[in-house]
C-alpha cells in the first residue's frame, strides 16, 4: 500500500481500530478505502462499517480532526506466550474416577 493510502496499516488493522481510525476521514477518503475493501478483502463487517460512515459524512457529519497517515502502526508483533517445559505439567495419567483398585500408580515407580 502506498503513502497516499489514507489509514496506515489498514490491511492489519481490528474492526475495532478501523472504526476509530476512519472518524477523521473525508467523503473521498471513505470511498479509497471502501473501493480498496471491496477489490481485496470484501468483509462484509468492514464494508458495512465504511458505508455508513460515509452516509454519516455525506449526510454532514464533520470528519474528526486528524490524519490518520501519521497514526502509529499496526501492533503486528503479538507477543507469543512463553512456554517451556518448566511450565508444563507432570507426565501422568489421569484418574479414573469411580473405579476402586485401578488409579495408576501416580508419580510411582
Amino acid at each position: 500500500m502506498d503513502d497516499a493510502f489514507p489509514i496506515r496499516d489498514y490491511d492489519h488493522l481490528t474492526l475495532g481500530d478501523l472504526r476509530h481510525r476512519i472518524r477523521s476521514l473525508s467523503a473521498e477518503e471513505l470511498r479509497q478505502v471502501l473501493d480498496h475493501e471491496r477489490r481485496h478483502g470484501d468483509r462484509t463487517p468492514v464494508t458495512e462499517l465504511l458505508t455508513t460512515r460515509l452516509a454519516e459524512v455525506e449526510g454532514g457529519a464533520e470528519p474528526a480532526a486528524g490524519d490518520q497517515r501519521s497514526a502509529p502502526p499496526a501492533d503486528r508483533g503479538r507477543r507469543a506466550p512463553e512456554v517451556s517445559p518448566a511450565h508444563s505439567p507432570d507426565p501422568t495419567t489421569p484418574l479414573r474416577h469411580g473405579v476402586a483398585d485401578q488409579t495408576p500408580s501416580r508419580g510411582r515407580s
